[in-house]
């Protein structure tokens, strides 16, 4: 993977936490806190499904030889959605954590 294709995913990543941290006021309240985690939550996942089936399109066309698909692109495609699919697991690993280390805390 380029440079290139790393700094456009950090750069979409950094977008994205300042979108999550300008919608975040003191004056929320839980429930809209976790609706708008939902929706955070939920669009992330449905754009790392965007870029898998785009690649698994892209990976047919090429193997059927339709369209101006290059090697290349197909590539491409393969490893953005690879890194997007690394990225969602790590950040469920993380909540995952975070719940477990939430959970054993003591009242």
């Amino acid at each position: 993977m380029s440079g290139l294709e790393i700094n456009q995913v950090l750069s979409q990543m950094r977008v994205m936490q300042a979108q999550a941290q300008s919608s975040n006021t003191v004056a929320e309240t839980q429930q809209g806190s976790a609706a708008d985690f939902s929706s955070l939550l939920k669009q992330s996942i449905d754009t790392v499904n965007g870029l898998q089936k785009n690649s698994g399109s892209l990976q047919e066309q090429y193997v059927r030889g339709e369209g101006n698909v290059n090697l290349s692109d197909v590539m491409l495609a393969s490893q953005k959605s690879g890194v997007a699919f690394q990225a969602a697991v790590e950040v469920r690993n993380k909540l995952i954590e975070a719940y477990k280390e939430v959970k054993n805390i003591q009242v």
